[in-house]
């Protein structure tokens, strides 16, 4: 896989997020392979498709690419808030590239699976003034900090290409997280983000029960979250990412 970006210099777009937008989605038709089936090319989607830049002709998986000169940070700046919540919550959710590059060297390239999205995951910007040009256009940000590390799976990391292999089994495993249900689906990354958030690998339930409060801001009409924590450890055992030694304890896989 090459990791340089192609410096073509007769773009026609002037401004370098234009530019950049291009160039970043030639390499990735050049040098991308669909991630969920293994296919050994991306198809560029027609100009101006709504949320998706690529998609696997061979599993139907559609991908958007979002590309950064510098690392990522806590946000990624998205579209129009209501057409982006719109979008997290559809069934047509796409799967999301995050690029990061210096100086035309490709430094990381992330996969977000689309079932790890939740609306509480976009974050409203302020409108526009009434003097600017797109007068009260509310945009939004993507809040990347609040997706797992297990949502995050590397393509490129540190410039390093990770084995196609590898990147195939590591979706596969998070496949294993996917929930339909939003609801469902946001209780079980706050409970895998609580999870992450201890530092031992062998962690007690109470450990869990410190983010009570937290759980409760988040998740207002649940007037049990005990039994709702101890049901998505289950399900979080069940599904292989922690073990459950007994008495209490669990051990992260």
């Amino acid at each position: 896989m090459n990791l340089l970006l192609p410096e073509l210099q007769d773009l026609k777009y002037k401004s370098l997020p234009q530019r950049v937008r291009v160039i970043s989605e030639l390499w990735m038709q050049s040098e991308m392979y669909c991630p969920a089936c293994g296919s050994e090319h991306l198809i560029k989607t027609p100009n101006n498709t709504k949320s998706a830049d690529f998609y696997c002709d061979n599993c139907k998986e559609i991908y958007e690419l979002k590309s950064m000169k510098g690392d990522t940070g806590k946000k990624i700046l998205d579209g129009a808030y209501y057409a982006a919540l719109e979008r997290i919550t559809s069934s047509a959710n796409p799967n999301l590239f995050v690029l990061n590059y210096l100086d035309y060297n490709i430094i990381n390239l992330t996969l977000v699976p689309k079932y790890f999205f939740t609306p509480d995951m976009l974050q409203m910007r302020r409108p526009l003034s009434q003097s600017a040009r797109r007068a009260g256009y509310i945009g939004s940000f993507i809040l990347y900090d609040k997706i797992p590390a297990q949502g995050k799976i590397h393509v490129i990391q540190d410039q390093n290409e990770l084995a196609k292999s590898q990147v195939i089994e590591n979706y596969k495993r998070a496949y294993n997280l996917k929930i339909k249900n939003l609801d469902a689906r946001g209780w079980l990354i706050d409970i895998l983000n609580c999870v992450n958030k201890i530092d031992n690998k062998i962690f007690s339930i109470n450990n869990i029960y410190k983010f009570i409060s937290e759980l409760e801001s988040k998740h207002p009409g649940n007037h049990n979250i005990r039994a709702k924590i101890r049901q998505q450890l289950q399900l979080l055992r069940d599904k292989n990412f922690i073990e459950f030694l007994g008495g209490g304890m669990y051990k992260k896989l």
